[in-house]
């Protein structure tokens, strides 16, 4: 345990965290997510739920201020009927973390899982809700 850092982000986590430069991508993904077989690197996070760990990582984790829409969500699948409530929750943690008030490009399913697999690392999070998986882009501390 460290001062200042959640119990939430594992000391795997925060080696990830710690070593991924400007542009890199780390993916929370769902637990339906494919993360085992799309990870280059995969960090388990069983057990917790991907909007307590966004605010977690965030805590220490600088995005993009380079590119537009430093957050990548999921779109939902034409037809499909599913609401994505956990955006709303997604966004109003960027924004008091970052002060990003619409931080999201929509990317499609199978271009998701293509950019995932390039990710820097995926962490499986326990995550239930549908469409829950997002892709945050690392920015710089100027600092």
């Amino acid at each position: 345990m460290l001062k200042g850092i959640s119990s939430l982000i594992s000391p795997e986590l925060l080696k990830v965290l710690m070593e991924m430069g400007h542009s890199d991508e780390i993916v929370l993904a769902d637990g339906n997510f494919p993360a085992a077989s799309h990870a280059q690197r995969l960090v388990r996070a069983d057990g917790h739920g991907a909007p307590e760990l966004l605010d977690a990582i965030l805590q220490l984790f600088p995005l993009d201020q380079y590119v537009d829409k430093p957050v990548a969500l999921m779109q939902v699948m034409p037809g499909d009927t599913v609401e994505t409530p956990i955006w709303n929750a997604y966004g109003e943690i960027i924004e008091a973390r970052t002060g990003l008030a619409a931080p999201f490009e929509e990317v499609e399913r199978f271009a998701f899982y293509e950019r995932a697999k390039k990710a820097y690392a995926i962490v499986a999070t326990g995550e239930n809700a549908l469409y829950a998986n997002l892709i945050l882009k690392k920015g710089v501390i100027a600092e």
